[in-house]
Order: structure tokens, then C-alpha cells, then sequence
């Protein structure tokens, strides 16, 4: 239950009370979201946290830190920042309500106007001087992984996923890994131009007006190639039912272009970190997110094998969800 102190907070500062609040839910991490309705009519969207062991405090001091201090490079593409309330151990803040979810089913269409906007979104930034606060090197964490699968004898691990099929997995793992680990390691090297990036772009934290992508949760906020960017939004939408990441791709490179090594090194990446993560326990108080690591893993290293033409990973039909 919200405490009563944030209720009155939450008042103070929109200067207006709260005459409903109805539960947001849809988001994979836990958090107190509620879409409030104010006594003058207003809407606004509250993000809360309490005291946890999930790390939630911390994502959303982050989020808070990012709507103050990148609000300029951030609009029209995330809410409006309104402020935030403190109680009680609650922290809250208060956005524009952007309505409910939208994105899913993904169409077409949908992933066409989400693909442009968002090559929009990093266009706006792209080469200009950027808060020197951002992180420049957090795509760089991706460059490894295949490397450590291979080295740690973890790549088993990866097979395993294929059940039945888990001896044809670790050949096709072993066959496919020089390719897949050269072109990740490509990360640590990939130098500016850079963008300002949302790094966290999913159904979940986006809603699709007309022909604007809105995005919320920032607290990954950062700063890096738009093609790492746009890699990990494309095997999202695929690993969410919608068209292949390479139309997706497409349709983006039609406003922004793509620097082809740095997108190969990008998949690359991605699929080495959902190789990484598909196959490990499920993470205490996130049970959802193991389930979708594994989707994103068959999205990316499908589209993987075909950006480097390798054998078809069939083995990946019979990873379960």
C-alpha cells in the first residue's frame, strides 16, 4: 500500500489531489506504477519504489537523475518530467501518462513507424556534444561473452537449452563460434560518432503515438553507436512476434544509416549476452525475464546466422520459451 505521506506529496506538488489511481502492470522488474487521475482532471503517471533487494532504488534514483539532467535530448521521444516525492523509504516520480501499452501486437506498420522514429530519436544527437556524466563504454560489456562461453566451457550450458537436440546445438556452437566471437569482440573497438541512447527499448517501455515512438524507463540511459542501439531493439521486436530484425533494420537505416561492421559486431554482441543468460537460473523476484532472454536468443542468433552466413541454427526451434 502507497503510504499515506506520498499520497499527500504527490498532491502538494501537482497541486491537485488524487481522485484515482489504478494499477500499471506490464513491466518485467517489480515496481509500484499507478495511473492516477487527479481531481482537476489531469493525468499522470506515478513510478514508485520501497526498500528491496532487487535494485530497484537504485534504477529509479538513476531515471530520476537522467529526466533532470537530459531532458533537452530527450524530447519529444520520452514523458514529461513533472518531479518526484520522497517518504517513508517510497521514492517516486511523476511522468505524463502515455497511456496503456500499445506496441503488441507488433504489425508492419507498427514496427515501421517505431523503426523511424527511433532512427529519429538517435539522429537528433548523433556527433554532438553529449553529458561527459553518460557512459561511453556500456556496449563494450557485450564484447566478451562468446569469448568467456567458450573459455569456461559454458557453452554446454548454451546447448543444453536445445534439450533432445543439445549434441547438434554445441556443433553448430563450436562451428559458428571463431565468426560469432571475432565480430562481438568488434565492440571494444567501435569509435564515435556516438548517439544518446534509451538502452532499454521493449513493448513494455515504449507506447507508439502516430508516428512517435515514446520511450520510458531510462535509467539505462547512455551513450554509444547507434547501431548497437538499433540491434537490440530489432531482435526485441522479432523475439515479440513482429517482422525479422533485418527489415527492421531496413526501415531505420532509411532515416539514419548503418555503419556495417559496427551492426555486425553489434548482433554479434547481443546474441553472445543472450547466449550468456538464456540458460541461468531464474533471477529471485524477476521470474519472467530467463523466459525472455531465451526468445531474444533464438531472435538474435538467428538473425546472427544469417548476417554471417552460417548453417541455419535449426536446433533452436526446440528451445522452450
Amino acid at each position: 500500500m502507497v503510504p499515506r505521506e506520498i499520497k499527500e506529496e504527490v498532491a502538494a506538488l501537482l497541486g491537485a489531489p488524487v481522485a484515482r489511481a489504478t494499477r500499471a502492470y506490464g513491466g518485467y522488474a517489480p515496481s509500484a506504477t499507478f495511473r492516477l487521475r487527479l481531481g482537476d482532471g489531469r493525468r499522470v503517471f506515478f513510478k514508485g519504489v520501497y526498500p528491496t533487494d532487487t535494485g530497484a532504488e537504485w534504477d529509479l534514483d538513476r531515471e530520476e537523475e537522467i529526466y533532470r539532467g537530459c531532458a533537452q535530448f530527450m524530447r519529444p521521444w520520452a514523458p514529461a518530467f513533472f518531479g518526484s516525492v520522497r517518504a517513508g523509504g517510497w521514492h517516486a516520480i511523476l511522468l505524463e501518462d502515455l497511456g496503456p501499452a500499445n506496441a503488441l501486437p507488433w504489425t508492419a506498420a507498427k514496427a515501421r513507424r517505431a523503426a523511424r522514429s527511433y532512427a529519429e530519436f538517435h539522429a537528433s544527437t548523433y556527433g554532438k556534444p553529449l553529458p561527459r556524466w553518460l557512459s561511453r563504454i556500456e556496449h563494450r560489456d557485450l564484447a566478451p561473452f562468446w569469448s568467456r562461453l567458450a573459455e569456461s566451457g559454458e557453452l554446454r550450458n548454451t546447448a543444453a537449452l536445445a534439450r533432445r537436440r543439445a549434441d547438434e546445438a554445441l556443433e553448430w556452437l563450436d562451428v559458428a563460434l571463431p565468426v560469432l566471437r571475432g565480430n562481438a569482440m568488434r565492440l571494444a573497438r567501435l569509435r564515435p560518432p556516438y548517439s544518446f541512447m534509451h538502452s532499454d527499448a521493449r513493448s513494455d517501455n515504449i507506447r507508439l503515438h502516430g508516428a512517435l515512438l515514446r520511450m520510458f524507463d531510462w535509467n539505462f540511459a547512455s551513450v554509444g553507436p547507434h547501431e548497437f542501439e538499433l540491434a537490440a531493439f530489432a531482435q526485441a521486436i522479432a523475439a515479440e512476434g513482429g517482422p525479422r530484425p533485418e527489415r527492421v533494420a531496413e526501415l531505420y537505416a532509411q532515416v539514419l544509416p548503418l555503419r556495417p561492421l559496427a551492426l555486425d559486431a553489434s548482433i554479434a554482441g547481443i546474441a553472445g549476452y543472450f547466449a550468456d543468460r538464456a540458460w541461468r537460473p531464474p533471477i529471485p523476484g524477476l521470474p519472467r525475464v530467463r523466459s525472455i532472454q531465451r526468445r531474444q536468443l533464438k531472435a538474435s542468433l538467428g538473425w546472427a546466422a544469417r548476417r554471417f552466413a552460417l548453417a541455419e541454427p535449426r536446433w533452436l526451434i526446440s528451445v522452450a520459451d
